[in-house]
């Protein structure tokens, strides 16, 4: 919209640069170009302001496919104003000279035109394309058809409009039928995921049975290996006891044959002993036998005296001095006198 101020009973109008101004002053064209800036007088000032830029209309609307099936159609047509005469001359883009504000809807007018144009082509190839093609590869062929169709619309050029491009956003049918749809191939995704999970599952189950069989080998081996190492430690004990016993029998051997050679020894030495006494007694007997009985008994009274307690003093009578002497065959004191 253009921008419009009063000074003193004169307007001031200032357009954008994709604004095209037409300004008429009493049937005669005065101003005529984008981006003008220019005072006129309201009371006999004619004005019409075309948009140049590019204008994006979105539209939505509603078909139907060769199995009966609605759809809804979502799209985006690109158009601009390439004629402004043209356009302004086939459309009311006339303003108000005191607030610039558009007479009548001719954005809506190009707007309904554009629509129904791009539905006329749409309609014409979803009815002939079932609902499951339309959903794959429908929304190529209607761009193709509207883009063509729109091209050769004859309105359009003779209206100064170009369209720039279009594109189709969407086809999608109701919610039950989309949901219906969805079914199977959420049912297909729903099978591999159970597929998945049960292959996830078997391989978790062969790999318990790989690990339970390598902890059942692994015991088998433990006991295998104990039972080795029992009957090493027999083994062992065995041969630890058979030598002992041999040890034992060497030492028994050994202590028997000392005891029998300490006994050999003894008895060469009792019997060495024994003849060396014999030998002493023997000569003891022939001295005594080579001796009178007075000293025999002199010896005995000798060996008697030695066993005898200590006396330390005797004193005796003449009388049995006398007699003792005589029995040694001495004489008594008497005699000597």
């Amino acid at each position: 919209m253009a921008d419009i101020t009063k000074r003193f009973g004169w307007r001031h109008l200032r357009s954008a640069p994709t604004a095209h101004i037409r300004h008429h002053d009493r049937g005669r064209l005065t101003h005529d170009g984008p981006g003008l800036s220019f005072w006129y007088r309201s009371l006999h000032a004619a004005l019409s302001e075309v948009p140049v830029n590019d204008r994006e209309l979105a539209m939505a609307f509603h078909a139907r496919t060769s199995d009966f099936q609605d759809v809804t159609v979502q799209a985006t047509v690109t158009y601009r104003i390439s004629d402004p005469a043209e356009a302004a001359a086939r459309l009311d883009f006339s303003v108000d000279p005191d607030t610039g504000v558009w007479r009548g809807a001719p954005l809506e007018q190009i707007a309904t035109l554009l629509t129904e144009t791009a539905q006329q082509h749409t309609l014409d190839v979803l009815a002939r394309t079932p609902l499951a093609g339309a959903l794959v590869d429908g929304v190529a062929a209607v761009r193709e058809r509207v883009a063509e169709g729109l091209a050769a619309e004859p309105r359009l050029p003779v209206t100064g409009i170009d369209v720039v491009a279009v594109r189709v956003v969407a086809i999608r049918p109701e919610a039950e039928v989309e949901r219906a749809l969805r079914t199977p191939a959420r049912e297909q995704i729903q099978q591999e995921a159970d597929r998945a999970t049960y292959e996830r599952r078997a391989v978790a189950v062969e790999r318990e049975r790989t690990i339970a069989e390598n902890e059942l080998a692994s015991q088998i081996e433990l006991a295998r290996r104990e039972e080795q190492l029992v009957e090493q430690r027999g083994t062992n004990t065995r041969r630890e006891a058979e030598e002992n016993a041999a040890a034992d029998g060497v030492r028994a051997e050994a202590e028997a044959a000392r005891k029998v050679r300490l006994a050999r020894a003894e008895a060469e030495a009792a019997r060495e002993v024994g003849a060396a006494r014999a030998e002493s007694q023997a000569a003891w007997l022939r001295v005594h036998a080579e001796v009178n009985a007075s000293t025999l008994h002199a010896l005995a009274a000798t060996r008697l005296a030695e066993n005898l307690p200590r006396i330390d003093s005797l004193t005796l009578s003449p009388d049995v001095l006398t007699g003792l002497l005589a029995k040694l065959g001495r004489p008594g004191p008497e005699t000597r006198a």
